[in-house]
């Protein structure tokens, strides 16, 4: 099991309505020579409960604001309604799936990112260890995008949303996973014509960011990325809408999206 090739998939909010294929990928992963882990996301859940307990929901350069009254909602929805939702529906399907969130074990220490976001967190350091026993028990952690305050060398009492996609390029560098795979309701990345581009190498992606190219939601994508590329890893930005993505990209090498990284992580 520990010779198995560790591959760390992010579920974006945006395809989690259409995840059935997806799901049944993974567990076929994890019964063939895979260890499988997955970050999921939740804004659209997040904002459709806060606007239901009349939450106001505020963005500043793109970020959610998480004043106190809104991190219990991204609290339980990311970390109960959806993280055990998939876990659920991850095991129904053969799977061995086990959800935590970064809270869970000082899984993911954070500091504050931005004072005028809230409660949002800097990831400061992921207990590749801590995931790296359960990927070696056999099971398929779930991980939802919350994390521990961790000032002054010590925890505090205190829950901190993370943007996923972070998340996501963090594990997969602690663990140094194989393959990092973002699926999105989109086909992949942009250049500057618009057409979709296949291939792109770390310098590349970066300079499509650098010149704006890159912008929105897909930027913290592409920075996890480059960031889980510095390890070793090959990472892609997949269309996973499309039935069975992600056993095509692995297997067959049928890619409906952008391959970042270095060549030689096969």
């Amino acid at each position: 099991m520990s010779e198995s090739p560790i591959l760390v998939v992010k579920i974006g909010g945006s395809t989690l309505g259409s995840h059935d294929t997806t799901l049944e990928d993974l567990v076929a992963l994890q019964g063939q020579a895979w260890r499988p882990l997955v970050v999921h996301g939740g804004g659209a859940a997040i904002s459709e409960w806060l606007k239901v307990h009349d939450t106001p929901t505020r963005f500043v350069r793109g970020l959610r604001v998480t004043d106190a009254a809104s991190l219990r909602v991204v609290v339980a929805v990311l970390g109960g309604l959806i993280n055990k939702e998939l876990v659920t529906a991850i095991n129904a399907r053969g799977g061995r799936a086990v959800g935590l969130s970064g809270a869970d074990g000082a899984l993911i220490r954070v500091s504050v990112l931005d004072p005028e976001l809230g409660y949002v967190g800097q990831i400061e350091r992921v207990d590749g260890g801590m995931l790296m026993g359960l990927l070696d028990e056999g099971y398929l952690p779930v991980v939802a995008p919350l994390g521990l305050l961790w000032q002054d060398e010590r925890p505090h009492d205190q829950i901190m949303n993370i943007n996923a996609d972070t998340v996501a390029g963090e594990v997969a560098l602690a663990l140094g996973a194989r393959w990092l795979v973002f699926l999105t309701d989109v086909p992949g990345i942009s250049g500057g014509d618009g057409r979709s581009l296949a291939r792109l190498s770390a310098g590349e992606a970066a300079a499509l960011v650098e010149e704006g190219v890159v912008s929105g939601g897909m930027i913290p994508k592409v920075e996890a990325c480059l960031r889980a590329a510095t390890g070793g890893t090959r990472t892609a930005i997949i269309d996973g809408r499309q039935p069975h993505a992600l056993l095509a990209a692995l297997e067959r090498g049928e890619l409906a999206g952008t391959i970042i990284g270095p060549e030689e992580a096969q």
